[in-house]
């Protein structure tokens, strides 16, 4: 019994740490974001210009700059919570690829509105969220990982809501651009990065059964050394 606790600790300590150590960055990430709004809101200035303006060379920056501008505490609380949540929840779950994932749907999310959306100024971290939610549902359906299928599952409780933001016009003043094309990066990257990171495992037992299904039947064996028995007095079989 003293030894099972004993593991229970040593297991529940490595997860800490491993939790604590996926939610560095997107703390970071986070922390920023509110450091910009405060700066602002200080010192009276409004950033909003070093968003993304699409297919302009001054809003070329927006695509690294964007998801720290927000144009309110209101747009920034709404971003804050599940970016921290899914962000984590990608570095915890998908650590071997996590740091690729997220610098990926951060730049292409922002180069796509660039590319694609309308003449306004795009702010906000709205597109790196829809693209990590989407990458985490999808990416889990792909695997077919039970567990992974559960953060599927739970994605779609918390935030199914998210699907009425890719809906054109259904909310004023936001862009629904990099909800959409953030959506799609996240499609895009679940497929790419499919056999990378955690798989479904494969136990022994299921190993053993195909070895088992492998196995010659035993009549057939018979006769193969039947075979070499002939064959090696120099006749052929009849």
């Amino acid at each position: 019994m003293a030894g099972r606790n004993l593991k229970l600790s040593s297991e529940g300590e490595f997860y800490r740490k491993r939790f604590f150590l996926s939610s560095i960055i997107p703390f970071v990430f986070v922390f920023v974001m509110w450091l910009v709004k405060l700066i602002e809101v200080l010192f009276e200035l409004d950033f909003s210009g070093f968003g993304i303006h699409p297919l302009s060379f001054d809003g070329i920056a927006g695509i690294i700059l964007s998801p720290f501008i927000h144009a309110d505490f209101g747009h920034l609380f709404n971003n804050t919570l599940p970016l921290f949540l899914l962000a984590t929840a990608l570095f915890f779950f998908y650590s071997e690829i996590a740091l690729k994932v997220f610098v990926l749907t951060w730049i292409l999310s922002g180069l796509l509105v660039w590319i694609g959306g309308r003449e306004a100024w795009h702010i906000g971290a709205s597109g790196v969220v829809y693209g990590l939610a989407s990458f985490l549902f999808f990416s889990g359906i792909i695997r077919k990982y039970f567990r992974l299928v559960a953060l599927s599952l739970l994605i779609v409780f918390l935030y199914g809501s998210m699907v009425w933001g890719l809906i054109p016009g259904m909310y004023k003043n936001v862009s629904w651009e990099s909800h959409m094309l953030g959506f799609f990066v996240g499609i895009a990257l679940a497929i790419f990065y499919r056999k990378e990171g955690p798989q479904e495992p494969v136990y022994e037992w299921m190993d053993e059964e195909n070895d088992e299904g492998e196995e010659e039947p035993a009549g057939d064996k018979e006769e193969e050394d039947n075979y070499d028995s002939v064959r090696q007095k120099g006749k052929q079989p009849d």
